[in-house]
């Protein structure tokens, strides 16, 4: 069987202006907090930077850091991440020409190395990479924005994983990210992702920690079937 299924919240849905409240809102319901950094080239957006992850280490020691790198060339600020705190690094195979010495740049840093893939992008593309990450993060939106759908045929590539892992005897997490909440976090527990990111799906409800223990008890039946 396998492990739990972790709940990582994005900030990139969270309030902006009182950030520090709404990690607070969550009251420790969740496993990881996912952190959306994107530089308005690879993807059409502006987020966050070091200096927010490093705030954030500094405020909250305890927490996982989930880093996903949607940058251009993001070899250029792994260190600057790892510095800052980061516990995951997750990269772009899209956006990196040399993802196997970044990746390995990560792990030698004694971080947890992720490649992450578009919805256009086919998992064959990252097989070769498999024995050298800790994640596949799938995305199940274009990525940008927070508050899309969620692309269905994106458990596909889940599937295909998950038989890869078991072929290969690894033990990489699958985590996914986009439009994932109540309607269908059963459904992608059940289908082999052992991370599921959520923005708008928590941080969108009148009480996050209330609707995270509503998931948490979805993708805990979920997994005692799986």
């Amino acid at each position: 069987m396998r492990g739990k299924t972790l709940l990582a919240p994005s900030l990139l849905s969270a309030d902006l202006m009182n950030m520090q409240s709404s990690i607070l809102s969550l009251e420790g319901e969740h496993d990881w907090l996912h952190v959306d950094v994107m530089d308005g080239g690879f993807v059409p957006n502006i987020t966050f930077g070091p200096g927010f992850v490093g705030a954030l280490r500094g405020a909250f020691p305890d927490e996982v850091l989930d880093v996903h790198l949607m940058i251009e060339q993001p070899s250029r600020m792994v260190d600057a991440f790892i510095t800052a705190g980061a516990d995951y690094l997750t990269v772009h195979a899209e956006a990196d020409h040399h993802v196997h010495r970044t990746l390995s740049r990560i792990r030698e840093n004694e971080r947890k190395a992720g490649v992450s893939i578009n919805p256009g992008t086919s998992e064959e593309i990252i097989r070769p990479l498999l024995p050298f990450v800790d994640m596949v993060l799938v995305m199940s939106v274009n990525p940008g924005f927070g508050g899309q759908t969620f692309i269905g045929t994106m458990m596909e590539k889940v599937t295909a994983l998950a038989r890869w892992r078991a072929a290969l005897g690894l033990s990489f997490l699958i985590e996914i990210d986009g439009g994932v909440g109540r309607q269908n976090a059963a459904m992608a527990a059940r289908g082999g992702c052992d991370v599921l990111v959520m923005g708008s799906a928590v941080f969108g409800t009148p009480d996050p920690a209330s609707t995270l223990r509503e998931i948490r008890n979805i993708v805990e039946e979920a997994d005692e079937r799986a």
